[in-house]
């Protein structure tokens, strides 16, 4: 089965990727050291209980591995994951002018 998911952050951010394999562990590869400096700006509180979300919005058990690339793309464009003040996806690179 292969899937594209949008993890959230509790800075309210997210995140877009995909899987090849399920795994129900598996929550992408964002900038950590982008994440991190967000995570500075919590609460203390928020820093030391907080919650990662996890939600699946395309699985197929038929596509390939182009057509799951594809469908990536269009979902990080969908949730403007790639825009800097949304989430922490840095690819496509996000256009401020309109066309994502």
């Amino acid at each position: 089965m292969k899937q594209v998911y949008k993890i959230t952050y509790p800075t309210g951010k997210i995140y877009v990727g995909k899987c090849r394999v399920v795994s129900f562990r598996y929550m992408g590869t964002p900038d950590i050291e982008v994440v991190n400096a967000d995570f500075e700006a919590l609460p203390e509180s928020t820093k030391l209980d907080y919650t990662i979300r996890k939600q699946i919005l395309w699985q197929s058990e038929t596509a390939s591995d182009a057509e799951l690339a594809k469908k990536e793309i269009e979902m990080i464009k969908l949730h403007r994951s790639n825009d800097p003040t949304v989430g922490y996806n840095r690819w496509p690179k996000f256009d401020k002018g309109g066309s994502k």
